[in-house]
């Protein structure tokens, strides 16, 4: 009998994306289990695989492969890194997503458990002398990333053709642990008196480290790092450990992102009635291990985190986990701030703020059961929690919950599998809950929770007023803030009340635009104009990357006319210091929070009241709790009306209403400002009253007319390549087949271009199928997919999103 493992390897391909079988080499047969990561030979490579199975194999069918049978070079692992329902979810992924099973178990782990790959040319024959030298200088291998700096690869190339010389790959694993330094006194209090009596004169330093041993307890053990912090050089050390005097000890440590917080013991509060109802409902499904799933609808500060955080305190006393998601890391430090201060070192915490180490190290921690709640944004799903409690993901109704490149998946879809697997429930919490939820609700696919009134008796719902912006420039005020904001804001100032002011787009200027051609300054590499950034006195493209200097002439005419349009924050945040001088304004954007731990700072500082206003875009919209805000001002809340989605109108009104609910959450009442060019607007009008059980009505009325989800399933199909005509040509391929194979009942829209049709030189041309039940779809999409796969070589890249997000 021979020992053999299913491996699927790190080739992402439709021809690979299947287990292939390995001899388990003797001495490897004791180390190897299921949902290791190995390193074995594909072709002339080697490469980074996954265990998804152990078999055995009988003498006889091993001797009568027709094949040469391939061994595991390595065990990447000493102990499985996905367990068997990581992996199980993996195929789930795979049918849902459409996307390779390797890349679906790559994604569940840290960044840095993906093998690096290195290629390095070996000599397989004896070539000439001088050869040897100008090539290899005289050794055996080089790199090839040394070769393509000297540009010897095509001489390297006709050797190969000789079978002179050969390709080795090898893999690297990154996931480094941190490993921390101690010392110990390797000797007792009178030994170390005698050397400190054989020192000779002078040694100040040595006699210091000998008393300072001396007052070592018994094998106690201090880091290097305190060592030096109290003077001793790591020579004063060293000289030390080779004297005998003591000993370094190292240790596997965790690189922690909160070893500098301090988080102050919260208990419970007392929950209202129908937070209590909400508590024991969900408590009824996880201790009757029931898999439901609860969609908890409570206006703005509601208290929705209590019902969370005494949910899971019940579920941590049944010794069981939980995963808490959050939509994305602005949300993240306060609820940390939360979660910590509850549940202490129970706490792990996962999202895209953290450096690679310090994901590595939560991720570790979780998977060694050394924390019980994970708190994290999207990828926070794939903890290797074990005894789920519940899995609760707050803001469900948040975009940022779908991954956009592959695998595209869905959290939420992946809580409600989790949520099945472990038998326990799954809790989508929002003021706004997307449309697709709020319908299965209705439907009794999920159940309805309400919470109708503020969890701060003392606190209402903030008074809303839209101002019409026509009539502001009607009265010539060319101002971004309209005459009531301005009078408002100058109101909270004189109170030292706080404000927040929501800009929905970035950057100093929409565009630079030439005042007698016309110009618009566009990137060079995509269907779009350049903004202006003017802290790094730039043009950026926020697709792509691209930056260039300010245009000071027209580059079309030459012309000095040239302005810039548009309105963004760091434009805002100039204006604001020109009207309020007196002011502190925090900018808090995509440009402010690059640095590791700029969210909590800005949050910090405007929650400790060293800044007036809090100027921000999207991000500042959810989750933030800050008492002394009683003001909130919405500068152009059109942004997203105007974009050609079917969503828009539900996005707008969510975000007004997340947005409004930062006001008047302590005892000050609150107001809000909404300035629009478009007051009539239903989303605007109802996020005004607060109505989103009528803008729900409406907004199914036209989803229903315009055949759209949730009454409709979708799904996009993407082809991209640097030739437009090429794109084009192989989505009305795949429509035309489509079109032959769906039932008449499909609605199938496009081929079109894309909203922004070239992104970093490539074109995009994509179409929609809106469908109720189509069971041949799942096929045809996958053949689409396989008969597309060769041409991918030559640069066409075919994408499918199952329910995406963004139609533009």
């Amino acid at each position: 009998m021979k020992k053999v493992a299913q491996v699927i390897v790190d080739v992402p391909a439709m021809q690979t994306d299947q287990p292939f079988t390995y001899l388990i080499p003797s001495l490897l047969t004791d180390q190897i289990a299921v949902g290791m990561r190995v390193e074995v030979p594909f072709g002339n490579r080697r490469v980074q695989g996954f265990i998804t199975a152990l078999d055995q194999l009988e003498q006889q069918d091993f001797e009568a492969a027709e094949y040469e049978w391939k061994e595991i070079i390595s065990v990447l692992d000493l102990k499985p890194v996905l367990n068997e329902e990581m992996l199980a979810l993996a195929d789930y992924m795979k049918e849902k997503t459409f996307a390779f099973k390797i890349t679906c178990l790559q994604t569940m782990l840290p960044s840095v458990m993906r093998a690096a790959y290195h290629k390095y040319i070996f000599l397989t024959d004896e070539i000439e002398e001088e050869l040897l030298d100008d090539l290899f200088y005289g050794l055996d291998e080089i790199a090839w990333e040394d070769a393509e700096a000297r540009n010897i690869l095509p001489q390297l190339m006709k050797l190969r053709a000789q079978h002179k010389v050969d390709i080795r790959y090898e893999v690297q694993t990154k996931n480094k642990v941190k490993i921390t330094r101690y010392i110990q006194s390797a000797l007792g209090f009178e030994r170390l008196e005698e050397e400190k009596d054989a020192l000779r004169k002078g040694s100040k330093k040595k006699e210091e480290l000998l008393q300072y041993l001396q007052t070592l307890e018994n094998a106690q053990q201090i880091s290097v790092k305190e060592m030096k912090e109290k003077g001793f050089s790591t020579a004063v050390l060293n000289d030390a450990e080779k004297k005998g005097w003591l000993r370094y000890i190292e240790k596997e440590t965790y690189r922690d992102p909160f070893a500098d917080h301090h988080f102050e013991k919260t208990v419970p509060f007392a929950l209202n009635e129908e937070q209590q109802t909400a508590v024991d409902r969900i408590l009824h499904s996880m201790e009757t291990k029931t898999p439901d799933t609860y969609l908890l609808e409570g206006i703005t500060g509601s208290g929705k985190t209590e019902v969370y955080l005494q949910t899971i305190a019940e579920g941590l006393r049944q010794n069981k986990t939980a995963i808490m998601l959050v939509p994305e890391i602005s949300l993240t430090p306060q609820m940390v701030q939360r979660f910590k201060s509850r549940f202490g070192d129970q706490v792990a915490v996962l999202h895209s703020g953290l450096s690679h180490g310090e994901k590595y190290d939560e991720w570790r921690k979780i998977e060694r059961g050394e924390a019980q709640v994970v708190v994290g944004a999207r990828s926070a799903i794939f903890a290797p929690l074990n005894n789920l409690g519940v899995i609760i993901i707050d803001e469900e109704h948040e975009a940022s919950y779908k991954q956009e490149e592959t695998p595209r998946y869905h959290s939420r879809d992946l809580a409600i599998w989790r949520g099945n697997y472990h038998g326990c429930p799954v809790v989508l919490g929002s003021a706004t809950p997307s449309l697709e939820s709020r319908a299965r609700a209705q439907k009794n696919v999920y159940q309805h929770l309400l919470l109708t009134q503020r969890a701060n008796s003392a606190a209402s719902l903030p008074q809303i007023d839209v101002v019409d912006m026509r009539e502001e420039v009607q009265r010539k005020n060319v101002s971004t803030f309209s005459a009531i904001l301005q009078e408002k804001l100058r109101e909270r100032m004189a109170r030292k009340e706080q404000s927040v002011l929501l800009l929905n787009r970035r950057g100093y200027s929409s565009f630079v635009m030439c005042r007698d051609c016309g110009y618009v300054l566009p990137c060079p590499n995509c269907d779009i104009s350049l903004t202006l950034h003017m802290d790094t006195k730039t043009m950026k493209c926020h697709y792509c990357g691209h930056e260039e200097g300010i245009p000071h002439r027209c580059p079309n005419c030459n012309s000095d006319k040239i302005r810039y349009y548009g309105t963004g924050t760091q434009k805002v945040e100039e204006e604001l210091k020109a009207l309020f001088p007196d002011s502190k304004v925090l900018r808090m954007d995509v440009d402010t929070t690059r640095r590791k731990g700029a969210h909590e700072r800005i949050l910090s500082a405007f929650e400790n009241q060293e800044a007036d206003i809090l100027l921000g875009t999207q991000m500042i919209a959810k989750g933030l709790d800050f008492p002394n805000v009683t003001l909130v001002g919405v500068l152009n809340a059109d942004t997203a009306l105007n974009l050609p989605d079917f969503r828009s109108s539900e996005r707008t009104f969510q975000l007004l209403t997340q947005v409004s609910g930062r006001a008047g959450r302590a005892e000050k009442p609150g107001e809000v400002v909404i300035q629009s060019f478009n007051p009539e607007h239903y989303a605007i009008q109802l996020a005004k009253g607060q109505h989103y059980e009528a803008f729900y009505q409406k907004e199914m009325q036209i989803r229903h007319r315009g055949d759209y989800p949730p009454f409709y399933f979708t799904v996009q199909i993407t082809a991209s390549h640097p030739e437009e005509s090429v794109a084009a040509k192989q989505m009305f391929s795949i429509m035309k087949e489509l079109q032959q194979g769906l039932s008449d009942q499909s609605i199938l829209l496009g081929p079109t271009p894309n909203a922004i049709m070239r992104i970093k030189n490539r074109y995009y041309y994509q179409m929609i199928i809106k469908y109720k039940n189509e069971p041949q779809l799942q096929s045809m999409l996958k053949k689409i997919l396989s008969d597309t796969q060769a041409a991918t070589a030559k640069g066409l890249k075919v994408s499918i999103d199952a329910e995406p997000m963004n139609f533009i």
